[in-house]
């Protein structure tokens, strides 16, 4: 008789945005998992919603029976304090254990801080996240990319990871996951400063920008903001804070400059959303960076209504 695979027991910090649909993956298909976030309420919640699961304390041994634990958290600095720092997690986690750091961090702070995590005997696997279309990470959509450095550690976390994505992508050693996250996201912030050089280029020489986006949709131009984040000129509410964008943009420099290859752009991408944030408020949705573009053509972007082609 054929041995069923005991399902592992996940930990799960961070109940984001995207984190909170991303563990209610796995509430829903059985696991049992041990939530934390900074914001004790979002705990409290999730475990009302799925009472299967757990609220884990903010005591350092909260995992200490976790096969794996799973981050997402804003950065690669926050991911280390909550598994080495003074309260981590990671010296009362058991040996052979696993860590997945979902989070947008740096991938040479993931490959110290997996350095430091195998001399506890614990493997760390990076597994950031991005998405076909907007809110496809709510319902159970995500896209992941991976970076291990073994095949053990990477077949030990992937039913999970197949668990709580539609895809997954094996990019190669530590690292390399969020080496492709920060480079998919300095791509697509690329189309994000074109599109609002175009859009306030074309008010003022007569187009409207609605209906610009509508033609690109159906045209060259079409990219993810046209489709799904700036497809509406008349709200910005994707769920991506502006203050991430920069700091993945960041990493990104970073990872090009580290790699040897020179190029202006990911300075001049910076320069351009660093000011962006100026004026507006704390966690401004990422598609507002528009209004700095408005301020710089001295327009206001028109909202219309979508219009169909003839």
């Amino acid at each position: 008789m054929e041995t069923v695979p005991e399902t592992p027991s996940v930990g799960w910090i961070g109940l984001g945005n995207a984190g909170y649909p991303m563990a209610a993956c796995l509430a829903k298909r059985g696991y049992r998992v041990a939530v934390r976030d900074a914001d004790p309420a979002r705990g409290i919640l999730f475990v009302g919603e799925y009472p299967k699961c757990r609220a884990a304390t903010s005591a350092p041994d909260a995992f200490h029976d976790c096969d794996i634990v799973v981050t997402m958290l804003p950065n690669g600095k926050v991911v280390r304090e909550v598994v080495l720092g003074e309260n981590g997690i990671g010296p009362h986690l058991k040996p052979g254990s696993a860590i997945i750091d979902t989070s947008s961090s740096s991938p040479f702070d993931t490959r110290e801080l997996g350095t430091e995590l195998s001399k506890l005997s614990i493997d760390l696997v990076d597994s950031p996240i991005t998405q076909e279309r907007l809110h496809d990470i709510d319902n159970g959509g995500a896209t992941l990319m991976v970076g291990a450095d073994s095949p053990t550690a990477f077949n030990k976390v992937l039913p999970v990871l197949k668990d709580m994505s539609k895809h997954v992508f094996h990019m190669g050693g530590l690292g390399a996951g969020h080496i492709m996250k920060t480079l998919n996201n300095y791509t697509s912030v690329g189309s994000i400063i074109a599109l609002c050089d175009a859009l306030v280029t074309g008010q003022k020489l007569g187009l409207d920008p609605q209906t610009m986006i509508d033609v690109m949709n159906v045209g060259t131009g079409v990219n993810f903001s046209t489709l799904y984040s700036m497809k509406s000129l008349k709200s910005f509410d994707t769920g991506y804070q502006l203050e991430l964008l920069v700091k993945d943009v960041r990493i990104a420099k970073e990872v090009i400059e580290k790699s040897g290859f020179q190029s202006e752009l990911p300075g001049l991408a910076l320069e351009y959303l660093e000011q962006s944030m100026e004026g507006l408020e704390q966690g401004a949705d990422h598609s507002e960076c528009l209004k700095s573009w408005e301020k710089r053509a001295d327009v206001t972007i028109k909202k219309t209504e979508r219009r169909r082609s003839l």
